[in-house]
C-alpha cells in the first residue's frame, strides 16, 4: 500500500471512530458532561500507550522541554472537547458535525492574527464566505429557532470549533520541537483530570450499560486521535484536509440509523457553503506553499 493511501485511509478511520464517539455519547444518555470527558481523557490512554508507544522508550516519547506549551494546547483542546460534548447532547449530530467544520475557517485568522502568516484577497474572501455559510446553519438555532437548548447548544459548538482553531495554532508552533505522542499524551492526561475535578461537584452514578459505552467512548477517541496523529506521517495535511469533509457523510448516515434524525436543508446547504470555503482555503495554502518551495530551490 503506498503510503499516501495509507494516510488517507488513516483520516477516514479517525473521522469515522470521532463519529461513532459522539453517537456512544448520546447513546450513554443524561451523563454530565465532566465525567464523559474523564471517561473519554482516561481510557483514551489504553490506545494511546499501547500503540504510540509501542517499539519506543515511553519517557524519552513524552518527555518535554516546553510543558508550558503542552499545558495551554491541552486547556484549550478540553474546553473544546466539553463545548462540543455539550452540544452533542443539545444538536442533531449533523449539526454538530458541520458546526465543526468551520474550524480551519477560524484558523485562518487566527494564524494570522497570532502567527503573523499573510492572508491574501483570496483566502480573506473565502473566509467571509465561510461565515456566510455559518449564518445559514445558525438560522434553525437562532433566537427564534426550535428552542433555546438548541441556540445554546450551536452557540457551544460554534466556540469549540474556534477553541479548535487555537488548537491547530498552537500545534502548528510546538511541531518543531514537540514529538505528537507528546502532544497526544499530555492532552488525554489534562482531559482526564479535568473531567474528574468537575466530579467533585457534578457526578451522576452510572448503571453498567453507560459505563460500557462511555468507556468504548474513551476508547474509540483514543484511537481516533491516533489514527489522527498517524495520518499525518503518511500524507500532507493540505492533502488530508479535505477528507475532514467525509466526517459529514457518517454523522448523516448515523444520526438517521440511530436518532432517525434527518438533517434541515439549510443547514446542509450551510455546510456546503462553509465546505467549499474550507477547501479553497486547502488548495490555497498547498498552492502558496508550493511556490515557496519553487522559489526556494532556484535560490
Amino acid at each position: 500500500m503506498k503510503p499516501v493511501t495509507l494516510g488517507i485511509l488513516l483520516k477516514l478511520a479517525a473521522t469515522l471512530t470521532f463519529s461513532v464517539m459522539y453517537v456512544l455519547i448520546r447513546l450513554a444518555g443524561d451523563v454530565p458532561v465532566g465525567e464523559v470527558v474523564f471517561f473519554r481523557g482516561f481510557f483514551a490512554l489504553i490506545p494511546t500507550v499501547l500503540f504510540a508507544f509501542h517499539g519506543s522508550n515511553p519517557l524519552a516519547a513524552v518527555r518535554t522541554g516546553h510543558p508550558w506549551l503542552h499545558l495551554r494546547r491541552s486547556i484549550a483542546g478540553t474546553a473544546g472537547m466539553f463545548l462540543n460534548f455539550f452540544a452533542v447532547t443539545r444538536l442533531p449530530l449533523a449539526d454538530v458535525t458541520a458546526f465543526s467544520f468551520v474550524m480551519p475557517i477560524f484558523a485562518t485568522v487566527l494564524a494570522a492574527l497570532l502567527l503573523n502568516e499573510k492572508v491574501g484577497p483570496h483566502r480573506a474572501l473565502a473566509v467571509v464566505i465561510g461565515f456566510a455559510g455559518v449564518l445559514l446553519m445558525a438560522e434553525p438555532h437562532g433566537v427564534f429557532g426550535s428552542s433555546a437548548g438548541s441556540a445554546v447548544g450551536a452557540g457551544a459548538a460554534l466556540t469549540g470549533a474556534l477553541l479548535s482553531a487555537f488548537v491547530v495554532v498552537f500545534i502548528r508552533h510546538m511541531s518543531a520541537t514537540e514529538t505528537s505522542e507528546a502532544i497526544v499524551f499530555y492532552f488525554m492526561v489534562v482531559c482526564a483530570s479535568a473531567g474528574a475535578v468537575s466530579m467533585l461537584w457534578w457526578f451522576k452514578p452510572l448503571g453498567w450499560e453507560q459505563t460500557g459505552l462511555l468507556v468504548l467512548c474513551g476508547l474509540m477517541g483514543g484511537v481516533g486521535q491516533l489514527c489522527m496523529t498517524y495520518c499525518y506521517r503518511y500524507a500532507e495535511p493540505s492533502l488530508l484536509a479535505s477528507f475532514d469533509y467525509a466526517a459529514m457523510v457518517w454523522a448523516v448516515a448515523l444520526g438517521y440509523l440511530f436518532f432517525a434524525e434527518i438533517p434541515e436543508r439549510i443547514v446542509l446547504a450551510g455546510a456546503g457553503v462553509v465546505i467549499v470555503a474550507g477547501l479553497y482555503i486547502v488548495w490555497r495554502e498547498r498552492r502558496v506553499h508550493r511556490e515557496h518551495v519553487a522559489e526556494g530551490s532556484l535560490t
